[in-house]
């Protein structure tokens, strides 16, 4: 939303969008209202990376920021949006609220949707809204860029003040806060139209009301209607396609071959016999069919008790809602976007969030105390039809007994249709505070030191239906299926397509104290800062991962073959046996017993193994520890900046659901996830020359990765998804910006940004042999840039502007995992506006993507088809606002 006054200097304005280290120009409002002349030099912006409001060339931290004025420039409104503009940032995912941030190409996976939440890593990149974190494990919260100040993104380790989902870096996003000063309101309007495509619409309106003296009142309402480009094309699929009867050897689309661990159970079989009946989904046909709706409002208040003591609360409530998916299948034609798609897929995404922030000062030191309290639900329906390239299991479900276990005598029977869904709900809700001190930023010597606190609790159920297990003979249908005791958001019994449901509470307590301290050895030239925090983390799952296995020839629910996280989690040394359709097995086995002795009660080996890991499982997963930062900081002249910085950052692990699980090959699901640590070297400098007019800043880095975390897909050691301590890595890189804004030609703006990645996996942790030594981490091109130049002229009481910019990505995979990864292309991107300002009003035209290209920004191969993510084909439109 515009806040510039009339006649505010375009000059500034100008400087003020450059990308990407650009946020609104800071100036005096005595300067404003004069209406200087038009003038080039970069403007000052200022940033709180460090917890304090400093001038972005006075920090010594890699710091890319995003000022009000550009966001409205390029329409900045969702996360894709702006994720264009920052060349060290990338993302994995597949379509809105369902995405994970990624800097500086420390990344190892693409999050899953059905396991995004509960078996979700947690973040290594820390998501704020001004002073809360708002990370969550396997996708962020999509918040919409309504009323914003600015985007700061903060590369690298971040953890001695931002916590432990800063492993990677820190994007924050800093609203607009309540304002004394006066009376303020506007209103955007957009519409667009994409090729192939539906036309979106978006509005956005905003005001400033100050009730009082010290009371002041802001608002922000916005809707935004985004059409589909993706088209549901015709096709069938039937259980032929089965993993269960593909051979080992077979070379998958990714190049990988299936190894004969992976081997179909009836690989060679005679299927001349089977009836295969086809999934159509001809019902379900339809163009441009993944539509988004954003819809929301924020409320702040703002209330100063004395000049020195103020309270300011907000609150917000988002809506997101689409339809279909955003990725398209490169096998049918990725140009024209397609996919086919067997279930309807769909998605609710809400939340709520209240925040309060009272900041003072007590003698010397400026305090500042804050907390949020965030709510989040989401109801989501997925095609899970892919599941069936890679589930060996499935036929047994969906087909007669005669296929699946014919026998001496070949397969013969009839295999249902095998369309399949995940029915998802979840409920997430954040409790977090933080208590910090600030020393006077004038002081010789500095201290910026707190603590803080998060209580995050997830409740997710997941239900795996396969409507053909409905009419399946003689194993379907199955019999009513109830949760296993302890937690549970449903008595049950299941519905009568659901073979399979998770439905488990993760908790996330974390408590931590840090502090930062800097002391100026020769005042104004070198400083020398030291940082730490102590950290005190613990997860824990209490519910049931269950199925409908071995139901169909009972009377009642066999409750087998589950695994009972409220008995596997909960730390007595004791662990009943499930694992068998024979009930005569059932037994509780407790802590001492050898796998000799749990044999001797009629298990087999590889279920007494299973029995005698579930006895060592931990009660939590905890993570304590401190980390550390220092950094050294020269500035020979006002106007250039050196620093030297070492850094550290965590993530913290979590507990498996298929904790230890084994596919007999000396492979263990672990139960118990230990954190991830990075190391940070790094140097970087900040230069402001030739008079102001050219700024240059940038970094090289070095990061020693310790124990990466990765979630893994491989059936045969597990059908669920399980995560690993999967590698070390390191990660050698060097990033920048600059932005011209000569005095010759006033008006015009150069702004550029660009990063170098050299990552690589040095050593492989878990026992398997999808993860190489020497392969690239995930979603770490080589090379990412982007260039624009913007123009501003008078003409009479017109200012017209046009602005060009082009984005470039090199080649990037999605996984380290070879079995599940993709190679995405790299791409180069166009985009093109033009418009006009006079008396508070704006209008202009936009062309995003004008050379019409398919940017691969993310994808996955989890169930042995290439799903890619594009961006939105070539879109043009028009943009109407107006400011006060």
């Amino acid at each position: 939303m515009k806040t510039l006054r009339n006649g505010a200097s375009l000059g500034v304005l100008a400087a003020a969008i450059a990308v990407p280290a650009t946020a609104q120009a800071q100036q005096p409002a005595q300067q404003e209202a004069q209406a200087p002349a038009r003038q080039g030099g970069v403007g000052t912006i200022v940033v709180t990376a460090t917890k304090r409001s400093e001038d972005l060339q006075d920090v010594a931290i890699s710091v890319n920021a995003i000022g009000e004025e550009a966001l409205d420039e390029l329409g900045i409104s969702t996360f894709d949006d702006y994720l264009v503009q920052l060349p060290n940032v990338t993302a994995g995912g597949s379509g809105p609220g369902q995405s994970t941030i990624y800097v500086r190409g420390l990344a190892s996976t693409t999050p899953n949707l059905t396991t995004a939440g509960v078996a979700g890593l947690a973040p290594n990149v820390a998501l704020y809204l001004d002073e809360q974190p708002l990370a969550q494990p396997g996708r962020n919260l999509d918040v919409y860029a309504a009323d914003l100040e600015r985007i700061e993104v903060l590369a690298g380790p971040q953890g001695t003040l931002f916590g432990a989902s800063s492993q990677a870096g820190v994007v924050r996003l800093i609203t607009n806060k309540p304002s004394l000063a006066g009376f303020d309101a506007g209103f955007d309007l957009e519409t667009s139209f994409t090729k192939g495509g539906e036309t979106s619409y978006k509005g956005e309106a905003m005001i400033n009301v100050p009730v009082s003296d010290n009371f002041a009142l802001r608002g922000v309402i916005y809707l935004d209607d985004q059409g589909g480009y993706i088209d549901n094309v015709q096709g069938t699929r039937t259980a032929r396609e089965s993993a269960r009867f593909r051979p080992a050897g077979t070379i998958r689309d990714n190049g990988v071959p299936v190894n004969a661990l992976r081997g179909g159970f009836q690989a060679g079989a005679d299927l001349s016999n089977v009836t295969f009946l086809a999934a159509d989904n001809g019902g379900l046909v339809e163009e441009d069919f993944n539509d988004t709706q954003y819809a929301g409002f924020r409320v702040s208040a703002l209330y100063e008790f004395t000049p020195d003591w103020r309270l300011t609360v907000t609150h917000g409530r988002q809506s997101v809602e689409s339809d279909g998916v955003f990725f398209a299948d490169p096998a049918l034609d990725l140009d024209d976007l397609e996919i086919q798609r067997f279930e309807d897929d769909r998605l609710e995404d809400d939340y709520s969030n209240t925040s309060w922030t009272v900041e003072g000062r007590i003698a010397m030191l400026d305090v500042v105390y804050t907390g949020a309290y965030t709510d989040r639900e989401t109801e989501q329906r997925v095609d899970y039809t892919d599941y069936l390239f890679v589930g060996q299991y499935l036929p047994y479900y969906i087909c007669d007994g005669s296929v699946t276990y014919p026998g001496a005598a070949g397969p013969t029977g009839t295999c249902q249709a095998p369309n399949l869904y995940v029915a998802s709900v979840t409920d997430t809700t954040v409790f977090t505070q933080e208590l910090r001190f600030n020393t006077p930023q004038e002081n010789r010597w500095r201290i910026t030191a707190g603590g803080f606190y998060s209580d995050l609790e997830l409740k997710e159920r997941n239900d795996f239906s396969y409507p053909g297990n409905v009419i399946a003979q003689p194993f379907g249908p199955f019999k009513p299926n109830f949760p296993q005791d302890g937690f549970t958001t449903d008595p049950g019994p299941f519905p009568a397509d659901t073979i399979f449901r998770n439905d488990i509470r993760r908790t996330d307590k974390q408590w931590g104290i840090f502090g930062e301290f800097s002391f100026d050895i020769v005042p104004d030239v070198l400083t020398l800062t030291a940082g730490a925090r102590y950290y005190d983390i613990e997860v824990d799952f209490e519910g049931s991962a269950n199925g409908s296995f071995c139901n169909s020839f009972s009377a009642t629910d066999q409750d087998a073959f589950g695994t009972d996280l409220n008995d596997l989690y909960d730390g007595d040394g004791q662990y009943t046996f499930i694992g068998s359709c024979n009930p005569a097995l059932r037994q509780t086995f407790t802590q001492g017993q050898s796998i000799a002795d749990i044999q001797a009660a009629g298990l087999s080996l590889g279920q007494a193994t299973q029995v005698f890991n579930a006895l060592q499982a931990p009660d939590v997963a905890k993570a304590t520890g401190t980390i550390f930062k220092g950094t050294a900081t020269f500035t020979p002249t006002e106007d250039l900046l050196f620093y030297a910085t070492y850094s550290e950052g965590f993530r913290p692990g979590l507990l498996n659901r298929p904790g230890g699980a084994t596919n007999g090959a000396g492979f263990t699901v672990p139960f118990e996830l230990e954190t991830d640590e990075v190391k940070n070297y790094e140097i970087g400098w900040k230069l402001d020359l030739i008079d102001g007019q050219l700024r240059f800043n940038g970094s090289a880095f070095f990061v020693d990765i310790s124990r990466l975390q990765t979630t893994i897909f491989d059936p045969s050691i597990t059908n669920l998804f399980f995560s690993d301590n999967a590698a070390d890595a390191e990660i050698k890189g060097i990033e920048g910006e600059f932005t011209i804004a000569p005095y010759s030609l006033p008006g015009l703006t150069v702004a550029g940004a660009f990063s170098f990645l050299d990552t690589e996996i040095t050593a492989v942790l878990t026992p398997t042999t999808d993860v190489i030594v020497g392969d690239e981490l995930a979603y770490a091109p080589s090379f990412q840039g982007n260039i624009r130049a913007r123009y501003e002229w008078d003409s009479g009481p017109l200012t017209f502007h046009i602005q060009p910019q082009i984005v470039h990505s090199a080649s990037k995979f999605t996984d380290i995992i070879t079995i599940n990864r993709l190679k995405l292309d790299s791409y180069t991107t166009f985009d093109l506006s033009m418009g006009l300002k006079k008396d508070g009003w704006s209008v202009e035209l936009f062309g995003e993507n004008l050379s019409d290209t398919r940017a691969e920004i993310a994808g996955n191969f989890i169930n042995d088809r290439a799903r890619i993510t594009t961006n939105r084909p070539l879109t043009v439109g028009v943009r109407v606002g107006w400011d006060y």
